[in-house]
């Protein structure tokens, strides 16, 4: 099996706080992964690094073959449009409709002349696979509803919808249900991973519910201070790691203050 993600020694300073701490993994083409910890453990930078949005200020970053480091404007772009990124805040524009939202997660592949077009006047194919798309995330008949008419849960849902639309190889999720109730947030993890089982996509997602990580992702990696403390499936994991993984010191907590 070929690696889809790797990380050797990469770290990622912003002034003279280390986000990314010489961190190494490889993670597998169709692998599903948890990336979990307290706030400010690097997470949103894991990916960041991962979706080549940042580049590494030490060691390697390797995505689908490609060493982020060394590719141009243009081989950047191609990379992106092959990792899909459904952010915090889902980044989705509140006064276009759900169908607009979706068709934007291909502007990487066609250019800005095309998505513009495809935006105003979507081609009858689009349309076919956009409501085949949101048939399968559950929200079929909100294909023309502006997305500031829909519920956070039904938002998650284009947010996912668009990076299927992407046609990617990766998905990377940064706290997807940081804004929705538990019942919600359990059923949009189970979509996620469901979805990666059938489509064959590696998925990456942070999560704060360690609950959801270990119900769902068949290995946690775990960040405390931009550094990996734990690699592993759920049940190889001791307690006694998961609690320390989420305990602050005396600075931590007076820094958060």
């Amino acid at each position: 099996m070929s690696h889809s993600i790797q990380l050797e020694n990469a770290t990622c300073r912003f002034g003279d706080l280390v986000a990314v701490d010489e961190v190494s993994f490889s993670i597998e083409a169709g692998e599903r992964v948890a990336f979990i910890g307290p706030s400010g453990s690097g997470k949103t930078t894991l990916i960041r690094l991962i979706n080549s949005m940042r580049v590494p200020d030490e060691g390697t970053v390797t995505v689908l073959g490609e060493g982020i480091a060394d590719l141009k404007v243009k081989e950047l772009r191609t990379l992106r449009a092959r990792v899909a990124t459904i952010p915090q805040h889902l980044g989705l524009v509140e006064n276009l409709t759900a169908i607009q939202n979706v068709i934007l997660g291909r502007g990487g592949k066609r250019g800005t002349f095309r998505s513009l077009r495809d935006l105003l006047f979507p081609s009858r194919k689009d349309q076919e696979t956009i409501h085949a798309l949101l048939d399968r995330v559950g929200i079929e008949d909100k294909l023309f509803t502006r997305v500031s008419q829909l519920s956070g849960g039904q938002r998650q849902r284009v947010a996912i919808a668009r990076a299927l639309f992407q046609e990617p190889d990766v998905i990377l999720a940064d706290e997807p249900v940081s804004a929705v109730d538990p019942a919600r947030a359990r059923d949009t993890v189970d979509l996620l991973c469901s979805l990666s089982e059938e489509d064959g996509y590696t998925l990456c997602v942070s999560l704060h519910h360690l609950e959801l990580a270990r119900e769902f992702f068949p290995r946690l990696i775990g960040l405390r201070s931009g550094k990996v403390v734990l690699d592993g499936a759920p049940e190889t994991l001791q307690e006694s790691e998961l609690t320390e993984l989420y305990e602050l010191s005396d600075e931590e907590m007076m820094a958060d203050a």
